[in-house]
């Protein structure tokens, strides 16, 4: 098998879904932005590529990557669009890594994009009548009591805190401390090599420059969490805040890839190689332990114990999630989420496996290499991972 290598990684800032900067940007305009960004840094022509393979979610249909393709001026490259919820970029990087590894292809961009902004308002016909439900989602999984297929707090974040025993103080420090290692990042400018700036044109005309995640919260403290209220005080002892969850974003991120041997003939500096990936599912009541049951997965898929791992990003959809990988793989914290995540920088749900992927390879290559894996679970019991190596 051809060796599948990372030759180019980039991703915009992060912006608040409905009040931010990039609240009235569409998603196929936030995928052209990074398409001929990751190329142009990875000195490849755009005559090369063979695919590009772009995760998204919730735009039911239209191929959204061979239109941001052809709006990035790649119109020889076809285009795919996947849809593995939370992990649907991680998911495009296995896709790529896997034709290229066959052979099949040479070059392949992959990554995703999510508009939480401006997603669109569906609605569906209600069977045996002629009447329609306004508002509709398509749901990711049959609905259960245990299980609402479109409230994540209680299927994700409260019922992982309940099984794996995670307390809310331990939920709301790992929420504070997210913030302030997101706040850290950016103040120290370890994300400036990572984002590409947008002219991002705001409704009254005026253009503003974008290249700050504006997410994380400055003031963020374990006391301000604690006040907030439970999503559902209806339910006893229920612990889910809207502090301890993740944010509501809008970004899109985007690697290259090829052969090793290739990116050698084409002198192109190799930023990591992908050494594996894996997908598990879990029953859907179970989503936010998705995460645990994939590290095992993928950890053995490439030979690894989780002591190799250099470096951890374990999306935080809520703080249970992260805190039931580390507690159940013994991971060393100080290692897991080194810069934020999902409560903090926030969570464009088909862009953060490759903003993942794309802040592991900068930061490992900071600290000088090593391996890093992203891991996250996704809608209707799933999860997701992708093992680098710098």
């Amino acid at each position: 098998m051809t060796e599948p290598v990372l030759v180019g990684a980039v991703r915009t800032a992060i912006g608040r879904a409905y009040k931010g900067t990039l609240t009235e940007t569409p998603p196929e305009a936030l995928a052209a932005a990074v398409l001929p960004e990751v190329l142009r840094r990875a000195g490849l022509d755009p005559a090369a590529v063979d695919d590009v393979i772009l995760a998204e979610s919730h735009y039911g249909g239209g191929d959204l990557a061979r239109y941001a393709a052809v709006a990035a001026g790649l119109t020889a490259a076809p285009g795919q669009s996947v849809n593995r919820h939370c992990a649907g970029s991680l998911t495009a990087i296995a896709n790529g890594a896997a034709h290229i590894g066959t052979g099949m292809e040479r070059v392949i961009v992959a990554g995703g994009v999510q508009s939480l902004s401006l997603n669109p308002a569906m609605r569906v016909r209600i069977p045996g009548t002629a009447e329609f439900r306004e508002g509709w989602l398509p749901p990711s999984h049959p609905e259960t009591p245990d299980a609402p297929a479109l409230d994540m707090s209680i299927t994700v974040g409260w019922n992982t805190a309940r099984k794996v025993g995670i307390s809310r103080a331990e939920m709301d420090a790992w929420a504070a401390r997210s913030h302030h290692r997101a706040v850290a990042a950016i103040d120290d400018g370890r994300f400036a090599e990572e984002i590409v700036a947008l002219k991002v044109e705001r409704p009254d005309g005026s253009v503003v420059d974008f290249a700050v995640d504006e997410h994380p919260r400055r003031d963020t403290t374990v006391e301000r969490l604690a006040q907030l209220k439970v999503l559902h005080p209806e339910i006893e002892g229920f612990s889910i805040t809207a502090g301890n969850s993740s944010g509501i974003n809008d970004a899109a991120a985007a690697v290259a890839l090829t052969a090793r041997d290739y990116a050698e003939a084409e002198n192109l500096t190799v930023l990591a190689r992908v050494r594996a990936w894996a997908n598990a599912a879990v029953p859907p009541a179970d989503t936010g332990l998705g995460a645990v049951a994939v590290i095992g997965k993928v950890l053995d898929r490439a030979g690894l114990k989780p002591a190799d791992v250099a470096l951890w990003e374990i999306n935080e959809a809520f703080a249970s999630v992260p805190i039931a990988a580390v507690r159940e793989h013994g991971l060393d914290e100080e290692l897991v989420n080194f810069s934020g995540s999902g409560c903090s920088l926030g969570h464009p749900i088909a862009a953060s496996g490759a903003r993942m992927i794309t802040t592991l390879i900068y930061e490992l290559r900071r600290r000088g290499g090593g391996i890093g894996v992203a891991a996250m679970c996704a809608g209707g019991g799933q999860g997701g991972a992708v093992v680098v190596e710098v």
